[in-house]
């Protein structure tokens, strides 16, 4: 099976954390690029981070500093530490992975794609 399963959200107090988890099956998350997207009621899906095979980080301007991509290679699984969260960043979560030849925040350069985890954040 090729799949993913997210994990990990929940409600929280702004200013709180959680750290969601992916669980890949079928392939290698170090062999592809991994993603965590978002989408919010009535708003499109939106990069969040992503991993490249090699290991290079890349966040979204409004997560930077407050959320870390990684990966446990021997779990093959993906991570998403979520710090100092605050009620805009209510939205389902989502983990994608792709192999193309260059790695982005787009969503239409991903065609795998897990069916969610609910963050939901409360002042």
């Amino acid at each position: 099976q090729v799949q993913l399963v997210e994990s990990g959200g929940g409600s929280v107090q702004a200013g709180g954390s959680l750290r969601l988890s992916c669980a890949a099956s079928g392939f290698s998350v170090d062999r592809e690029c991994m993603g965590w997207f978002r989408q919010a009621p009535g708003k499109g899906r939106e990069g969040v981070a992503l991993l490249t095979g090699g290991g290079t980080a890349v966040y979204a301007d409004s997560v930077k500093g407050r959320f870390t991509i990684s990966r446990d290679n021997a779990r093959n699984t993906l991570y998403l530490q979520l710090n100092s969260l605050n009620p805009a960043d209510t939205a389902m979560y989502y983990c994608a992975a792709d192999s193309r030849w260059y790695c982005s925040l787009r969503r239409e350069d991903y065609r795998l794609w897990g069916q969610g985890t609910q963050v939901t954040v409360s002042s």
